[in-house]
């Protein structure tokens, strides 16, 4: 998922051609205008939004589905321990979370601003789908590791690639983002 930063520096020419919209402002304080950023209307950034999060959604609905069918896998009863079944009800519980962030856009613009687009939807919208990546990566994690320790049968072994995989979460998820924002510029 990218993150767009707009900047309030739309010339009269751009925004006549987009329909007199304004753009997306962000405190320039925080953000330097990078020469390979454009800026735009505030309902291109509002579809941007939806759109990423109807990509993330279905890999979250589909994991969810998964996580729910599991538990009546004969398996899943026999050679998971207590703790690692309430790890999978936890698991289950934070995709279940980021479920709801992903969906919350959407919910929040067909209830509150039905007929309008506001930056304050936009900055919420851009949060929750943000802060969604990390329960959906704890998540992950904790299921990715007990398939490891059902395959492995070592809890270290399972541990260690289960930090490996979180280690490339967070760097292409909130590292990377990062790495190329304005800020850094």
């Amino acid at each position: 998922m990218t993150q767009t930063v707009i900047h309030n520096h739309l010339s009269e020419t751009t925004a006549a051609r987009d329909g007199g919209e304004e753009p997306v402002a962000i405190d320039d304080s925080r953000h330097r205008r990078r020469r390979d950023t454009e800026d735009q209307p505030l309902s291109e950034t509002v579809s941007h939004i939806l759109e990423e999060a109807r990509m993330i959604l279905p890999g979250t609905q589909t994991l969810f589905g998964f996580q729910l069918i599991v538990v009546f896998n004969q398996t899943f009863q026999d050679r998971l321990s207590v703790g690692e079944r309430y790890a999978h009800l936890a698991a289950t519980g934070l995709v279940a979370v980021a479920t709801a962030m992903l969906i919350t856009p959407a919910a929040y613009h067909r209830r509150a601003e039905p007929d309008s687009v506001s930056r304050r939807f936009i900055a919420l919208s851009t949060r929750l789908l943000s802060w969604s990546l990390l329960p959906l990566m704890l998540a992950v994690c904790a299921d990715f590791y007990l398939v490891a320790t059902l395959v492995t049968r070592r809890g270290d072994v399972s541990l260690a690639i289960t930090l490996g995989l979180a280690t490339v979460f967070v760097t292409l998820w909130f590292l990377l983002p990062r790495w190329g924002s304005p800020e850094r510029g």
